[in-house]
């Protein structure tokens, strides 16, 4: 096989590998209408607070938790990469690219976020919460002060998911699933 047939087969293999992957993603979207419906609708209504509810809802009925006290940062680590991306293709799409994880962790990474969950950098998440509007004047803020409308700062939502008693631990690995499931 020439050095040029080696190389269409490889981009031939890495295009199926994309393909595969989208056809996975309607495959879910299809089989769980009934999970991801309320979401899309809180959406196009421009309701962002429901929205984020039943963002956090949903992931956890994903990872089989009641509550996000009970999700470990490990539990993060292997969450569906399939349902982080369809959840935030909606977000993304209903917000015009204002919103979703994609955003959250571009900005993430643009500030200096890695996927190392061995070293956790506050000065980088303090930054990434001031840039996602989640922080202001140096303190958290409460879910209920958040702007919940497309005025918010870029990137502010899905904002309920993230909260949790493992505070920057969390944070630090859910990012770098977001990195590891590669979404744009």
């Amino acid at each position: 096989m020439t050095e040029e047939n080696e190389l269409s087969l490889s981009a031939l293999s890495q295009r199926v590998n994309q393909l595969e992957q989208k056809l996975d993603q309607v495959i879910v979207l299809l089989s769980d209408v009934y999970r991801y419906s309320p979401l899309r609708d809180y959406l196009v209504a421009g309701q962002f607070k429901q929205a984020d509810q039943e963002t956090t809802r949903v992931m956890l009925e994903v990872a089989g938790h009641r509550s996000q006290d009970t999700v470990t940062p490990d539990d993060a680590m292997q969450f569906p990469c399939s349902v982080i991306q369809l959840i935030d293709r909606l977000w993304v799409q209903y917000s015009h690219g204002r919103f979703g994880f994609s955003v959250q962790k571009r900005i993430y990474i643009e500030l200096g976020g890695t996927d190392d969950i061995s070293r956790i950098d506050m000065d980088v998440l303090y930054a990434t919460g001031d840039r996602l509007g989640v922080r202001a004047n140096g303190e958290w803020l409460e879910y209920d002060q958040l702007n919940f409308s497309l005025e918010a700062p870029e990137g502010c939502f899905p904002a309920g998911w993230w909260d949790s008693p493992y505070g920057a631990k969390m944070t630090v690995y859910f990012a770098a699933r977001l990195i590891a499931c590669g979404l744009y």
